[in-house]
């Protein structure tokens, strides 16, 4: 899993429950946090890569299975956000650093995962709300993020014999994370997730995230796969 965003949040909660985490990072921030748990004796590791870049996914995966041995779960949350943009000023270079990211980085990640996590593993990847539900100003980078997700679909299926669940997690905007990082209360687009008909009116956090997530990897969801787990607190998007 990537260090930024839910990443840090992510990995934290699966090393305060045992688990032996293995994060990406394309920068330092993110690192410290979790390397913090190393220093009360929980084992972490780290490895810089470019998640766009095949032979660093590659790279990534054969370090986690030099260094542990196997792979149980796998978190695919790269990516990168650029809303409100309009459809029509969106640029050829725009499109391909999103799509490189989003969707070519999740699909080699998740081939990655497939080919190396236990019979009986999980797959999640991070995806968004905008998939499946239309958003002025996010014709980019939903899109991006509608690949992924019928990606999940077709290995699931070509991955149940084997016992392996693949799902994804579709939030909504998640405040400190993507262009929600700096507090802004003002932002007119948090004014518009923050509406009625969402569970107490707010943001998104990385929390829901973290805790869907938790859910997915454990037993609980051992039968639950190919899907989306839409997570807005009960609002479209």
């Amino acid at each position: 899993m990537s260090v930024r965003g839910p990443g840090a949040e992510l990995g934290g909660d699966f090393l305060n429950a045992g688990a032996l985490v293995v994060c990406a990072h394309d920068e330092r921030e993110g690192v410290f946090r979790l390397v913090a748990h190393e220093q009360l004796g929980v084992k972490t590791f780290s490895v810089q890569a470019d998640m766009s870049a095949v032979p660093d996914i590659e790279r990534l995966f054969a370090q986690a299975m030099e260094q542990f041995g196997q792979i149980d779960i796998v978190v695919a949350n790269t990516g990168i956000e650029l809303i409100n943009v309009p459809f029509v000023e969106i640029t050829e270079d725009q499109f391909d650093r999103q799509f490189g990211i989003n969707t070519e980085g999740t699909f080699f990640t998740l081939q990655a995962a497939a080919r190396h996590v236990v019979d009986n593993g999980r797959i999640i990847s991070i995806g968004s709300s905008t998939a499946v539900v239309p958003f002025a100003g996010q014709a980019l980078y939903g899109s991006s993020k509608v690949a992924p997700h019928y990606v999940v679909g077709v290995a699931a299926q070509e991955l149940a014999d084997r016992g392996v669940t693949v799902n994804t997690i579709m939030p909504t905007g998640i405040e400190g994370a993507g262009v929600f990082t700096e507090p802004n209360p003002d932002d007119p687009l948090r004014q518009f997730i923050a509406q009625p008909g969402r569970i107490g009116r707010r943001m998104g956090t990385v929390d829901d995230v973290a805790d869907a997530a938790e859910y997915l990897a454990s037993d609980l969801a051992a039968w639950v796969s190919g899907q989306g787990l839409v997570v807005t607190g009960g609002a479209l998007q």
